[in-house]
């Protein structure tokens, strides 16, 4: 892949509460880069802060959030090729007369192996979704993206957004 680093690491930072308790909600987070100059993003780790779910006597709760390099229209997790993370706090709760037991589950913030990088995002933008069940209030998100901007040479650049696109 031919690629060419032209900025040193930077970190976005966005942030996202759900519209509603329960309710599925996505951010879209501009990049701004320039398509005209085969620019792309190469992600080399990412960090995703999730508030925890409400602790209700008898009934399971959880909140899941994810960072994509395309439109969801659900919470999607790892299974998915342009999702870059996931993360899911649970707490079991059904059957007990407390609060229950609470779980965290995280997809990998950091790459495995010598690649140097998590992902790349060849389109203007990522997004940050999430959604709760059965809390009694709203849930929130944040998340950190790290990486640095990077030139493209036309058929690599082509191809990137290519598969970004056809694997939404």
């Amino acid at each position: 892949m031919a690629f060419k680093k032209t900025s040193s690491e930077i970190q976005i930072s966005s942030g996202l509460t759900e519209t509603a308790p329960g309710v599925f909600s996505q951010l879209e987070v501009d990049l701004s880069l320039s398509p005209l100059d085969n620019e792309i993003f190469v992600v080399t780790a990412l960090d995703l802060d999730l508030q925890a779910p409400d602790a209700i006597a008898g009934i399971d709760t959880d909140f899941t959030a994810y960072i994509s390099t395309t439109s969801q229209t659900a919470t999607v997790g790892i299974d998915k090729s342009n999702v870059l993370t996931s993360s899911r706090k649970d707490i079991r709760a059904g059957g007990f007369v407390d609060g229950g037991v609470g779980f965290d589950q995280q997809g990998l913030t950091s790459p495995v192996g010598m690649t140097g990088y998590i992902g790349i995002i060849a389109t203007n933008n990522f997004f940050l979704g999430c959604q709760g069940n059965n809390n009694l209030v709203a849930k929130r998100v944040n998340c950190r993206v790290y990486g640095y901007r990077a030139r493209a040479d036309a058929s690599t650049y082509a191809a990137l957004v290519q598969s970004e696109v056809l694997s939404a």
